[in-house]
């Protein structure tokens, strides 16, 4: 019997052949934290006794989610990381560096790699080849610790998907027209796999963009077979000669296959309070927003940021739209200056914030009023996700998101 993408990988780090279903005990790669998350899991590695990581130099410590902080209280958890770094010689990604997921893919994960993160769009690394997944803060304190993890190989559905999207559909689209369809636990603790030519077809941020965002169908994993896109992702980001790739079996044992015509995709958005509330555009009626928001883990790199460019290039937000902007990582700003994109930006009106998660979690700058309508390119849309529960938040790829900054409506024209 053949194994899927996700028993490969877990196999090589349990040291033996695995099945979907089995519980073992895996090596890990990667260990990553949060300032949301992290200050717990410092205090539970301490809990252990243990007087050192197993792997510092492989343990990353973000400060991303309140970057830079708004209250006293999240800037003293944040000196709970920056001093257990300076301790015990972990990895600092600081203020301004960006979202950890972005950090992850652009420095610190490699294919066929198990990743542990106190988030849980630490699968945004699948698109890599990896298996990355998240875990709570005592979980991964444990990682930390002994360098191992204990999880259950989940069974994999199998996404397939064909033919060429029509002229402004992107992966986004993709991603939550699957969502829509298989429901927000759809896929509870399985891995995706995602397939077909379409997939193979695709850039790497498209790819990211469908990894990030497979644990809003509950999935445990979504993964993708490293190939030649890979391999000169790594290459521009110094890492080629850490290309590697598995495949899966062509015997391998699929729970479910999924099969999706890429032309069939419209421009779809999630509607409040459940990223599954799904509609088209031509389906979802005239919704006046008060404030757009592009960037995030999901949206906030430099091809997301092009798309944007390019419609509001000359332009004006509509006069009573909010729009931020927040790219995701230090290195995508850059690019975003070095192209202009800057500029037309703030031409067009845009507030730019810093790298990080920005608005996203509702902890930062970004919070809605009573009452008030965001179009985001975030993952998320649950209610008070931005920092208010009286405040209602749509969905949408960079593309649907830079009309409506401009339309003054959800639009994708």
């Amino acid at each position: 019997m053949g194994q899927t993408l996700a028993e490969k990988i877990i196999s090589e780090h349990a040291g033996h052949a695995v099945k979907a279903g089995e519980l073992v005990i895996a090596n890990v790669d990667v260990c990553a934290v949060q300032d949301g998350t992290g200050p717990l899991t410092v205090q539970e590695f301490k809990k252990l006794g243990k007087e050192k990581l197993h792997n510092p130099e492989r343990t990353i410590l973000f400060i991303d989610h309140a970057s830079p902080s708004p209250r006293k209280e999240l800037s003293n958890t944040h000196t709970v990381l920056r001093d257990f770094s300076k301790d015990y010689g972990a990895v600092l990604s600081d203020v301004g560096a960006g979202v950890c997921h972005q950090r992850l893919i652009e420095t610190f994960v490699n294919p066929c790699e198990i990743l542990v993160g106190a988030d849980s769009h630490t699968c945004t690394s699948g698109a890599l080849g990896a298996f990355a997944t998240g875990m709570g803060s005592t979980d991964i304190a444990v990682a930390m610790a002994l360098g191992k993890t204990w999880l259950k190989v989940p069974q994999t559905f199998k996404i397939e998907v064909s033919g060429k999207f029509k002229p402004g559909i992107c992966s986004k689209d993709l991603m939550l027209h699957l969502i829509g369809l298989i429901g927000a636990d759809g896929a509870t603790y399985r891995a995706l796999e995602f397939t077909g030519e379409t997939i193979e077809n695709m850039p790497m941020s498209e790819r990211f963009t469908l990894a990030n965002m497979a644990v809003e169908a509950g999935a445990k994993a979504g993964l993708f077979v490293a190939d030649e896109k890979t391999k000169e992702y790594l290459k521009a980001h110094g890492r080629e000669d850490k290309f590697r790739t598995l495949k899966p079996d062509t015997d391998a044992v699929y729970e479910r296959v999924i099969k999706i015509n890429a032309e069939d995709i419209k421009h779809t958005v999630s509607c409040p309070h459940t990223v599954d509330n799904t509609k088209t555009v031509d389906d979802i009626g005239q919704v006046k927003v008060d404030q757009v928001f592009i960037g995030t883990c999901t949206n906030g790199r430099i091809e997301d940021l092009r798309v944007v460019a390019e419609i509001l290039k000359g332009k004006k937000a509509h006069a009573d739209v909010r729009l931020l902007i927040c790219p995701a990582s230090k290195e995508v700003y850059l690019k975003a200056l070095d192209e202009g994109l800057i500029n037309i930006f703030v031409e067009a009106n845009a507030a730019i914030l810093p790298p990080g998660c920005g608005p996203c979690v509702g902890v930062h700058a970004g919070t809605l009023a009573d009452g008030e309508v965001c179009l985001a390119t975030q993952n998320r849309n649950f209610q008070g996700r931005m920092g208010n529960t009286k405040g209602f938040i749509y969905l949408s790829s960079p593309y649907v998101a830079a009309h409506t900054a401009l339309r003054g409506y959800i639009s994708a024209q």
